[in-house]
């Protein structure tokens, strides 16, 4: 136990001070991409052909966040550096069509109307729910409560029945298989409910878009927020969360040609 106790002190506090700092990303950390269309070759078309899930198109080069698997493909298929990954990790929206980004300013997810903030802002609870995805989007949702991220600090947690919940986590494309038991957690959340878009898969199917088994979010769930990536940092969920609750207060506004 002396043991323990003495390593304990030895690690110090380990739980980030986010959002008030944010900690330095690994290098090889590849957050919001940074174009440059005055580069863009008119008549390349390499980096699009790259891109595996469709998400990149060119003339004028946008890519939607929604679908892109944040993989190196693109970047390394751009002779001319037109396209490169930055370590911005705010990548959270409040509607699917502002996934869509070029290289000018960009928006970040506004926050919950004040009659929802006064109800959630101190206090949400979330079910999840995996519709047929590969756990690491839910892998990267675990970590969020341990105790470098905490996310318990700031009245955020997951919990068993959907009944106990505020709001529903969907992560994975929606299989056939798993599109009523949605509907049906959904359904059976009290209004009124947030309903979060985790990682590509959820928001477009990802690597999985176009298979006869893969169904998609039903139109008849409305989404608040989309946390896209493959799978998102813990620090891009954990920004988007804040942000829907009005815990982070900025412009809201940022320029993807920028670092």
């Amino acid at each position: 136990m002396l043991e323990i106790l003495k390593n304990r002190l030895k690690q110090g506090h380990r739980t980030l001070k986010f959002p008030k700092e944010t900690p330095k990303l690994a290098e090889r950390y590849r957050g919001r991409p940074i174009i440059d269309a005055a580069k863009c070759a008119a008549d390349c078309s390499a980096c699009a052909e790259s891109c595996p899930t469709g998400a990149l198109q060119m003339h004028p080069p946008r890519i939607d966040l929604g679908a892109c698997l944040f993989c190196p493909a693109c970047s390394s298929a751009c002779e001319s550096g037109a396209l490169r990954f930055g370590q911005d990790h705010r990548l959270a929206t409040r509607t699917r069509e502002e996934l869509l980004v070029d290289g000018g300013e960009a928006k970040l997810a506004a926050a919950l109307d004040e009659k929802l903030r006064k109800l959630f802002g101190r206090s949400l609870k979330l079910r999840q729910v995996s519709a047929g995805g590969c756990n690491a989007c839910e892998a990267d949702l675990n970590v969020l409560g341990i105790n470098v991220f905490d996310l318990f600090r700031f009245g955020i947690q997951f919990v068993a029945s959907p009944r106990h919940a505020d709001g529903v986590v969907i992560t994975g494309p929606v299989s056939a298989n798993m599109r009523q038991a949605l509907i049906d957690t959904v359904q059976a959340t009290p209004q009124p409910r947030v309903v979060i878009a985790v990682g590509a898969c959820a928001i477009s199917g990802g690597p999985y878009a176009g298979s006869p088994e893969v169904l998609g979010i039903p139109p008849e769930i409305k989404v608040d927020l989309f946390l896209p990536g493959c799978p998102p940092h813990p620090l891009t969920l954990l920004d988007g969360l804040l942000r829907l609750l009005g815990r982070i207060e900025d412009e809201g506004r940022i320029s993807s040609s920028s670092t």
